[in-house]
């Protein structure tokens, strides 16, 4: 019969690397296609005329900050993700006797 009161790892721990790269990749490729999508309707100096017609910013500096915005985004998305896929038995130990 199998003893469940001790848990077990499911599989050793990933490299920092591999674990840095499976929430950075998949955030640096959904915030290239955002960012395409987003501005092939919105144009970068328009939108700073709307939120901050003081900066002086040019079109690649926009589309810069765009990419990068939505790189933050996406970046949180896959890292809360990779937070809640992490394998409950590393975490949940049993409690010690009284």
């Amino acid at each position: 019969m199998t003893d469940f009161s001790e848990p077990r790892f499911d599989h050793p721990p990933r490299p920092l690397a591999q674990r840095i790269g499976a929430v950075l990749w998949p955030s640096f490729f959904a915030a290239g296609v955002a960012t395409m999508v987003f501005f092939a309707f919105i144009d970068p100096l328009q939108l700073r005329d709307a939120t901050f017609p003081n900066w002086a910013m040019t079109r690649e500096l926009g589309y810069t900050l765009g990419f990068f915005m939505f790189w933050l985004a996406t970046c949180s998305s896959s890292l809360f993700t990779w937070i809640l896929l992490r394998p409950s038995s590393r975490f949940n130990r049993a409690l010690p006797p009284d």
